[in-house]
């Protein structure tokens, strides 16, 4: 692929222009290998998320980054594959119980799943809380622990979708992150080349989420949905509300501890709810319409499936957390019903007490984090605990004090209810 000069590939979308498909493989195997630099790239971002692209460019687009790399091939796995991808969200450890919580239920689930940065949790993050526990598997070890035991998770390869993880780390410093072409395709072209036959996406409106409004929220889902059908991939979407932190726990260890207890058939109500509305989604996605994850989490197979899960990635399903050296409980100052938890000052207070990273590079504290003992609707008094924060060390303390200070609203009258699933789109 010759004949281009990027010079004209960025001003082509700087004018508005659409790249054609020719352009779009040259580009993007071209930055892929070095011949692209990273300013140029940078400028094209910029170009895409300030004029968009059309439907057959993304669809373009993501071809060209599964094209980067190796695409898995999961035909030796004999039960129907489906994963899930969440947008990212504050307490989201939905992926810990439903990857175990599907493969009970007789379908298959290759989950590759990231760490965290800023204000949201990674999911590897919150394992590696796990002593032992591995996230970087081969894609031999990944595909054999897809055969026996149904369920995996674990770090994407640095065979798939190259383009992606190059760009991505472009995005994050130039402010191009947010759009909607680029976030698209990057998710949906590991997703595609992990080889899954379905997938259902979780995408995330409101403060703690990467989409405020539910119309850029219905926008990517839609585009990913497209994208999906489009590669022979089976896509369903929900949007979920994350204006308020999932559960009570955000944080690594704490989040583990959580996720166990929704696979030992406890947990908070909200965590099993969005748990079980994604189990059903993926097991009709896998043609599996007839399973019943709910019984799953009652009799114990889901969580036989955790413990073979986190044994075959050399975790010890029987460890216990750490407990956090030092602890900061914020109570009440005065009577009423909590009326909102603030998902975002949540989640960065979490992140400043360590739980979270600023830079990729930056470790994680395993038992950092919030716990929330009231969330939004439960009736409090002046002087009850309304949160805790947990730390290694005392010197985190003011910060996410500071950040959790405005999180918490208390008001004479309960809030009217809000729903978790805001709308489904396939």
């Amino acid at each position: 692929m010759s004949g281009f000069a990027a010079v004209d590939v960025i001003r082509a979308k700087r004018d508005g222009g659409v790249l054609s498909d020719a352009q779009i493989d040259w580009v993007v195997d071209a930055y892929t290998r070095g011949v692209v630099a990273d300013e140029q790239m940078s400028a094209l971002a910029m170009a895409i998320l300030l004029n968009g692209m059309t439907g057959p460019e993304i669809a373009r687009w993501t071809a060209a980054m599964i094209a980067s790399g190796e695409r898995l091939d999961l035909s030796a796995v004999a039960r129907p594959t489906v994963d899930k991808h969440s947008t990212g969200g504050v307490g989201d450890k939905i992926t810990l119980p439903l990857t175990p919580l599907v493969a009970a239920c007789g379908a298959a689930v290759p989950q590759l799943s990231g760490r965290g940065l800023g204000h949201t949790g990674g999911t590897l993050d919150k394992l590696e809380s796990i002593p032992g526990w591995r996230a970087a598997l081969s894609n031999e070890e990944f595909t054999a622990q897809l055969r026996d035991i149904g369920a995996v998770i674990c770090a994407a390869g640095s065979g798939l979708a190259p383009a992606d993880r190059k760009l991505y780390a472009l995005r994050d410093v130039t402010g191009t992150v947010e759009a909607i072409p680029l976030i698209a395709s990057s998710i949906m072209s590991k997703k595609i080349a992990e080889g899954t036959g379905a997938l259902v996406l979780d995408v995330k409106v409101g403060t703690g989420a990467f989409m405020k409004s539910v119309d850029d929220a219905r926008e990517l889902a839609r585009t990913m949905v497209e994208l999906g059908g489009a590669h022979g991939v089976k896509t369903v979407a929900l949007l979920t509300d994350m204006s308020t932190p999932l559960g009570r726990a955000i944080g690594n260890g704490v989040e583990v501890t959580e996720s166990v207890e929704v696979l030992a058939g406890g947990g908070p109500a909200d965590v099993v709810e969005l748990t079980l509305a994604l189990a059903r989604e993926m097991l009709d996605a896998a043609g599996l319409p007839d399973a019943d994850p709910a019984a799953a989490l009652r009799d114990g197979r889901a969580m036989d499936s955790w413990r073979s899960m986190i044994r075959a990635q050399g975790g010890d399903p029987d460890a216990r957390m750490p407990e956090a050296d030092e602890v900061e409980v914020v109570r009440a100052e005065m009577d009423g019903y909590v009326a909102a938890v603030d998902a975002y000052a949540i989640g960065v207070a979490a992140w400043r007490l360590g739980a979270g990273r600023a830079r990729k590079e930056d470790p994680v504290s395993v038992p950092a984090g919030v716990v929330l003992h009231k969330r939004p609707g439960d009736p409090v008094k002046a002087g009850e605990p309304l949160y805790e924060l947990r730390a290694e060390r005392a010197e985190a303390i003011p910060a996410a004090l500071a950040e959790a200070a405005r999180a918490v609203t208390v008001a004479a009258r309960p809030p009217i209810p809000a729903s978790l699933v805001i709308e489904r789109v396939e």
